[in-house]
């Protein structure tokens, strides 16, 4: 059996690129025209993406070849420092502050969102914890909970409802897919679903953005404005779209429509078919990942990948539902393609580690086969 020039699945990579350029297409079209009125220049958040695709590219690879021991062993140090990087939004200077939420940093030649990093960081310990200690008991599943929950409870302050939904949802497919039982799982996720219901009643702000979702009409300048917006440009769409750069919505008309509605502007663009293709893309990148993990080496990586193939599985579905109105708004990126340089490379540094589990499972099989423990069929 040959070696191969590219030892890993190299088809992931491949299909985060296309899903970051997809990006780059219509983050010009959709924040052209507001990026002039705002910045005076129609390629202000292009340029920022396109910076962080052509940063986020080589680090991907480069993670690739990364020795998963090492990760491994350093992966509680990871997650403290993520959250210090979650912990600092909250000091003065350094926060950035926007809409009323604290979650960005100021580093002087660029800011960051810290919490894109956190999942990731937050994974890798899980995967950890879970592949040492295992789930069989209560308490280690509530040491878990309390890994998932430390990260939870900083965005919570920010506050970012929907990047801790995510987090939430990621730690118990995490929990599961290390075997944890499900009466533990119920056990621990009652208290943490009345504390969210809790949460979101104790916010008026978040009470109205329910009945927008339920009757976005019976608001239509205020909480309902957005998803209004959102249901004008997808069926303006229709099957095939109005044509690329030809989105009428995107004159001001719908809020945040190069990040969190980004979808919608494709849908309208490119219609039913275009939106299809590009959530084809991403289910690809995740059935790839999952099977990634079900092939890996060892449990860390078998959990490390099946981690981040939750996170983007979950925050997809969450951008998909919230564009379409299938939940209530809540300010959420789709992976890859939404306006965000950290977003981005964390996304693209996840990608790195998913290929890197693939490469060590296959030089774990090339391993066997030279030293005849499997045999060529098995292989192929």
């Amino acid at each position: 059996m040959k070696r191969k020039i590219f030892d890993f699945d190299i088809s992931i990579g491949i299909a985060g690129i296309i899903l970051s350029v997809v990006g780059l297409l219509f983050i010009f079209s959709a924040s052209s025209y507001s990026a002039d009125v705002q910045f005076g220049d129609p390629f202000h958040y292009v340029k920022t993406q396109a910076v962080a695709l052509v940063l986020g590219v080589p680090v991907m690879f480069a993670v690739t070849f990364v020795d998963l021991e090492k990760v491994k062993k350093w992966a509680v140090v990871i997650y403290i420092i993520c959250l210090i990087l979650l912990a600092l939004v909250f000091v003065p200077v350094l926060g950035v502050e926007s809409y009323g939420a604290k979650r960005w940093l100021n580093l002087g030649f660029f800011t960051m969102q810290p919490s894109e990093y956190a999942k990731f960081g937050m994974v890798i310990l899980l995967a950890k914890v879970a592949s040492e200690k295992g789930v069989d008991t209560m308490p280690k599943i509530l040491l878990l909970f309390l890994i998932g929950g430390a990260v939870a409870v900083l965005l919570l302050l920010e506050p970012n409802m929907s990047i801790t939904i995510c987090v939430v949802l990621v730690t118990a497919v995490m929990i599961f897919i290390a075997g944890g039982k499900i009466k533990h799982l119920v056990a621990l996720g009652m208290p943490v679903l009345i504390a969210g219901v809790t949460l979101i009643f104790a916010e008026p702000y978040r009470v109205r953005r329910i009945f927008a979702f339920l009757d976005p009409w019976a608001s239509p300048l205020d909480e309902g404005y957005q998803l209004i917006q959102s249901y004008y440009a997808l069926g303006s769409g229709g099957l095939f779209g109005v044509g690329y750069g030809n989105s009428r919505q995107k004159y001001l008309f719908l809020p945040f429509a190069e990040s969190d509605f980004i979808l919608s502007v494709i849908g309208e663009e490119i219609g039913l078919v275009g939106v299809v293709l590009v959530i084809a893309v991403f289910m690809f990148v995740v059935v790839k990942a999952w099977i990634v993990a079900m092939r890996a080496k060892d449990r860390f990586s078998c959990y490390m990948t099946a981690g981040i193939s939750a996170v983007l599985a979950v925050q997809t579905a969450l951008n998909v539902a919230v564009v379409s109105g299938a939940i209530p708004p809540t300010g959420l990126p789709l992976p890859f393609v939404s306006a965000g340089g950290s977003s981005l490379v964390a996304y693209m540094v996840a990608l790195g580690l998913v290929m890197n589990a693939s490469r060590q499972s296959r030089q774990s099989i090339l391993y066997c086969f030279n030293r005849g423990i499997i045999n060529e069929k098995r292989v192929s």
